[in-house]
């Protein structure tokens, strides 16, 4: 679970990290991304081996594309659903809370999540 966002970072198991983060069923790691325009399979490149490497062990993709909600960029869709990867965009307030509720039924998901002020 991802206990709370702001400040340009989150926080969860007790830490705060600055900066977007990947949230996956093999943990936390940073994305270095700073807009929903930065998200792509290069900066999302570690969510494609884990799809590769643990098939089945994602379902859903959350992405919270920051204050406002803004589109996915056209490439990244098109790679998410070539991947068979059901995907989300919305503000990063609502994506955090819909993927701890989703994480909280144990359904099989992860979550880009571009950090706010």
């Amino acid at each position: 679970m991802i206990a709370g966002h702001g400040g340009g970072g989150f926080a969860f198991a007790g830490m705060m990290h600055r900066g977007s983060i990947l949230a996956t069923p093999v943990g936390v790691r940073p994305l270095s991304a700073a807009t929903v325009e930065d998200l792509g399979e290069r900066t999302l490149a570690v969510l494609f081996e884990e799809l590769v490497e643990r098939p089945g062990s994602i379902e859903f993709l959350v992405i919270g594309a920051g204050e406002r909600l803004a589109p996915a960029p056209k490439a990244l869709r098109a790679a998410l659903r070539e991947a068979g990867l059901r995907f989300e965009v919305m503000a990063t307030g609502p994506a955090l809370r819909v993927y701890n509720v989703m994480q909280s039924e144990r359904r099989r998901v992860a979550a880009a999540l571009i950090a706010t002020p």
